[in-house]
């Protein structure tokens, strides 16, 4: 009687399966898991297209121009997406190495990047400011102080941009981490929520300008936002080196990044006029919150004294001979012996590793494509036919700046668009005879304001969409309107400022 029973059991598990099987197809066929088709065909078409319909151009080599096509490919994917964008970075990288494109080294050297692992390691510290609390502290503070009115509340939500973001190098993490929760607070507190049809009363508007002086603050600190490492890692391939690149980034960014926070949200104020002018229970709802909160705990306090370390150190650190990247482990480990921060909260920072993972891909890939000549090639080739129109330097910089600016209206990320196009446009204006550090610098400030264009335009801009404060179309033209405010100021100002450093 046992062999039966144990025949039962086991066919009693097979038809358990094979229901479980069918439940998960209600068809009870195969159901494809996998990646996305269309954006699968799309992706590798476009590569395959560059591969096998173009003819190599005379000046490239067959390597260089497969490297390309996979390049091309790989960027196209990071913006569709067929898969996680990790995935599929990993993907094109196996494809170069399969192909002989590059060598397992060669494509693995960019995981060794002073700039890639400075980046993993921020996003480490962009979780302390959340876990301890010290974020949603600082906001309060700013809002108590200024928060008195619709506009101050602005003025003050930026302000506390501007303090966090130097350490917290991730707008779409202080979106989500920090702004977002208490914005959504004092939103609700004013009546003035997307379901009640009220958010025009202020929440519209509070949003927006917070959205839009985030870039700013983002374009003011090296350590902001991660792509601005990223440029400065393919500047430094091209031969143009920014010296001591924390103070550096910041003496550039500041005039021109000062004057776009103070304006942008007055700015904003005038085309959104929104009804309600005075916000009274917004310092209230903000000391509420800090008075549950209670006096600055044990970590938040080390958590402020190591980033007032981590600043110091990247102000001063070269005259050190302490890099940026050396300046966070230190911070990191401060953090880690103190238990401020878990090993635990590092291993499930997804976005860290994951950032990681494709970072390195497109700075490996555009290294070498740098190495093998063809971003020189590019160059080269449309600085011939800027030449050949007779424009000035001057007037080549402004068309180059304009078509990086207003191309990411095809991207879905600041940093894919970093990786796709800003060393063949440094490239290009370097030959066109801007001086170096003023195009290096200029595309990387530029890079930051394009991110609030469109509501893909960058992971914050789909966060603050998320919202629901603005249907689509206006949502657009205001990023329209905001394009045209941040060029007149980041060149307005820019221009005399940059010329004042000696960049040009």
């Amino acid at each position: 009687m046992r062999a039966p029973s144990r025949k039962t059991s086991s066919g009693s598990r097979v038809a358990s399966t094979a229901q479980a099987a069918a439940a998960a197809s209600p068809s009870g066929g195969f159901t494809w898991k996998g990646a996305d088709p269309v954006k699968l065909a799309i992706s590798v078409a476009v590569g395959a297209a560059v591969r096998f319909l173009i003819p190599v151009p005379v000046g490239v080599t067959p390597q260089a121009w497969q490297l390309l096509a996979i390049f091309l490919s790989t960027v196209t994917g990071l913006v569709l997406t067929p898969v996680p964008v990790g995935a599929w970075a990993f993907l094109g990288l196996t494809a170069a190495v399969v192909t002989k494109t590059l060598t397992f080294g060669a494509a693995f050297s960019a995981f060794t990047s002073e700039a890639i692992w400075l980046i993993v390691i921020s996003f480490f510290f962009a979780r302390g400011f959340v876990t301890t609390g010290l974020g949603d502290r600082v906001a309060n503070l700013f809002v108590k102080a200024f928060g008195k009115s619709t506009l101050g509340l602005a003025y003050g939500l930026a302000l506390g941009e501007t303090v966090i973001s130097p350490a917290m190098p991730s707008t779409t993490a202080r979106a989500g981490g920090v702004f977002i929760p208490v914005m959504n607070s004092l939103a609700i507190n004013a009546d003035s929520v997307p379901e009640k049809k009220t958010q025009d009363k202020m929440a519209a508007f509070m949003f927006m300008s917070t959205l839009q002086t985030s870039s700013h603050t983002s374009a003011i600190f090296l350590t902001a936002a991660a792509q601005n490492l990223l440029c400065l890692k393919l500047a430094s391939e091209l031969g143009v080196i920014i010296p001591n690149a924390w103070t550096t980034w910041f003496i550039g960014g500041l005039a021109p990044g000062l004057v776009g926070l103070l304006l942008n949200p007055l700015f904003l104020y005038k085309i959104m006029n929104p009804t309600l002018k005075e916000s009274p229970e917004a310092p209230v709802e903000a000391q509420r919150k800090l008075d549950a909160m209670g006096a600055p705990s044990q970590d938040q306090w080390i958590m402020m004294a190591t980033m007032a370390l981590l600043v110091g150190l990247w102000v001063g650190g070269e005259a050190l001979g302490i890099s940026s990247v050396v300046a966070a482990m230190v911070g990191l480990c401060i953090l880690l012996l103190t238990g401020v921060t878990k090993w635990d909260d590092c291993l499930s920072e997804k976005a860290a590793w994951d950032t990681l993972a494709w970072f390195a891909v497109l700075v490996g890939m555009s290294g070498q494509l740098s190495g093998l000549g063809l971003i020189s090639w590019i160059s080269n080739a449309v600085s011939g036919v800027i030449t050949g129109m007779g424009l000035s330097w001057g007037v080549s910089f402004a068309v180059l700046h304009m078509v990086y600016y207003f191309i990411h209206y095809l991207f879905a990320s600041q940093t894919a668009h970093v990786g796709a196009l800003f060393a063949a446009f440094l490239a290009m204006m370097i030959s066109a005879g801007v001086p170096g550090p003023l195009a290096a610098l200029s595309l990387a400030y530029t890079t930051n304001l394009f991110g609030s264009n469109t509501h893909y335009a960058s992971g914050q801009s789909a966060v603050y969409y998320a919202s629901n404060m603005w249907t689509l179309p206006e949502f657009w033209k205001l990023g329209m309107i905001n394009n045209v405010f941040n060029l007149v100021v980041w060149f307005g100002i820019g221009m005399p400022w940059w010329k004042l450093l000696g960049y040009w």
